[in-house]
């Protein structure tokens, strides 16, 4: 067994061995995986139809079904009974089903008359951030809980990057030329 701290050659501190690190990752990245995926998913589909102004109903309507199976899937593990992993499996799908149908109901056309683009992608995603917290409560499952939970506090993040989005751009622009005008200012004086 390898030790987890060696010491650097040049600097004589203690480091962290890097093939105990990537191997923790590496754990941690197949223990994890359903749980990382749905973020991105979810995430990532709100964005794109965000900022690219494109309806994404059909992704919400895949995405439904998907985060059923992994809840489903990650809830088995901690039903002992055949009973048990009954009764998961149909109150995902009650609570799933019920997710969906929200989601067609903002979907229909007298709604989407009322709302823009922007606004149906963010009442999908916090659909889905209350159907994944709820989902992992029912299947005991905590991590699906937080990711729930992650989903709900990127609604107002994703609100809040789309309506500043000139002032990011402003900011950034800005800190370039900060920094491009110090390196002038720093690199003359040399």
């Amino acid at each position: 067994m390898s030790k987890p701290l060696h010491a650097d050659p040049l600097f004589g501190a203690e480091v962290r061995d890097p093939s105990r690190q990537r191997r923790a990752l590496v754990r941690w990245a197949l223990n994890d995986w359903p749980y990382v995926t749905m973020m991105l998913l979810a995430v990532g589909g709100v964005s794109w139809a965000t900022f690219t102004d494109h309806p994404a109903a059909a992704y919400w309507v895949f995405m439904v079904p998907v985060f059923a199976a992994i809840c489903v899937a990650e809830g088995w593990r901690h039903c002992g009974a055949p009973a048990e992993r009954l009764r998961l499996v149909f109150t995902q799908a009650l609570g799933w089903a019920a997710v969906l149908v929200a989601m067609f109901l903002i979907e229909l056309p007298d709604v989407r008359a009322v709302i823009n683009d922007n606004a149906s992608g963010l009442e999908l995603l916090t659909l889905l951030a209350l159907g994944t917290f709820v989902a992992g409560l029912q299947s005991r499952v905590w991590r699906i809980s937080a990711v729930g939970a992650f989903l709900a506090l990127s609604v107002p993040a994703i609100a809040w990057l789309d309506q500043s989005a000139l002032f990011l751009t402003a900011a950034a622009l800005l800190l370039i030329a900060i920094g491009i005008v110090a390196r002038w200012l720093s690199s003359g004086s040399s």
